[in-house]
């Protein structure tokens, strides 16, 4: 077994995380061992540490890049050295239709989860990325292109794929009428992807005071969605809505602005919600979500933001003020994603 330290939650999540040594896996003949140097904090990480997505200790992370430091025999992909970025899922059956199309997040027999999940082939428990070392499939490493810094690239492995999953099922590009509702980690991500596509981007927001980031991020206007006739105005509007709000909310006024054919896609809040059936009907609304991404998309994506020059607006942090990350992360205080850096882990 390989020993490295890492940041473990409590069992019951309402203590400080701790600083432990946890041990990965001898490397199969398809492994790669990763030094895990840069890994974004998510708000799933908060809801897996509050008991949210269940109960237990756990290394989180799920959104990392770093560099091999070994490779099983069977590996030829990759050598010693090579900058690699890992997302939220490290293994699936490969063979069930969802495999077979490229869409492993979906797999029938069950994705196996970056961290929180259970190890397929021996069973353990795996722990996530807020640990110097992590041990995972060759297959579901990607190289980490030179045109994108480490550190603002590890949200792109989460955050960004979330977004670029619903964006490219619609078929997003010039011309397109492209809504974010909320502008933290997700939705900043959401603003930039689709303006790179050629779309005409609105962030939707309870106030105005984002307008200016969300000109820099590159939308073209901002709609604050508590005046009644801003939202009057823009019924039937857009092709595609990326509703990124982590907190209960009303879908009624999001789905009147979607256009005829077109799309609300919950992506922040993964919990139970209501939908009024009419509002779907007129107009043939589409209502979807989308977990994460599989590995075509995963490797479409960073090409595609290394060609644009996109990453995520980050506020990096040593990892030992984890803690400090997560509960401004709860309060909203990080525009727009927290990096921790592990190398104080050495």
């Amino acid at each position: 077994m390989r020993p490295t330290p890492a940041w473990q939650s409590t069992d019951d999540g309402t203590a400080a995380l701790r600083r432990v040594t946890i041990e990965r896996r001898d490397l199969r003949p398809d492994d790669l061992a990763v030094r895990v140097d840069y890994c974004g904090v998510c708000h799933s990480d908060l809801h897996r540490i509050s008991g949210t997505f269940g109960a237990g200790a756990v290394v989180p992370g799920h959104e990392f890049t770093g560099t091999v430091t070994a490779v099983g025999t069977a590996v030829t992909g990759f050598a010693p050295g090579d900058r690699v970025a890992v997302g939220t899922v490290v293994d699936s059956c490969g063979a069930c239709a969802m495999c077979e199309a490229g869409q492993e997040n979906y797999c029938y027999e069950g994705a196996t989860t970056t961290y929180g999940g259970t190890d397929r082939h021996d069973g353990t428990p795996t722990q996530g990325g807020y640990s110097r070392e992590y041990v995972l499939r060759a297959a579901f490493a990607y190289p980490l292109p030179a045109a994108l810094d480490p550190a603002a690239a590890a949200p792109l492995m989460c955050a960004g794929i979330t977004m670029w999953e619903p964006l490219r099922a619609a078929g997003i590009g010039p011309g397109s009428q492209v809504a974010v509702a909320g502008m933290g980690g997700l939705g900043h991500l959401g603003v930039k992807l689709a303006a790179a596509l050629g779309a005409h981007v609105t962030v939707l927001s309870r106030s105005a005071d984002k307008a200016a980031d969300a000109h820099k991020l590159g939308a073209a206007e901002l709609l604050v969605s508590t005046d009644e006739e801003q939202v009057r105005r823009a019924r039937g509007r857009f092709d595609l809505i990326l509703d990124t709000i982590s907190a209960p909310h009303d879908l009624s006024p999001l789905l009147g602005m979607a256009a005829l054919d077109g799309t609300l896609s919950l992506l922040g809040y993964p919990l139970d919600t209501t939908v009024r059936i009419m509002d779907l009907t007129y107009g043939r609304k589409k209502l979807s979500s989308s977990g994460t991404g599989g590995r075509r998309r995963t490797a479409e994506l960073l090409e595609f933001c290394a060609e644009h020059g996109i990453a995520a607006d980050v506020e990096t942090l040593p990892s030992g003020r984890v803690d400090e990350a997560l509960a401004r992360l709860g309060r909203g205080d990080v525009r727009y994603r927290f990096v921790l850096d592990l190398s104080d882990l050495d």
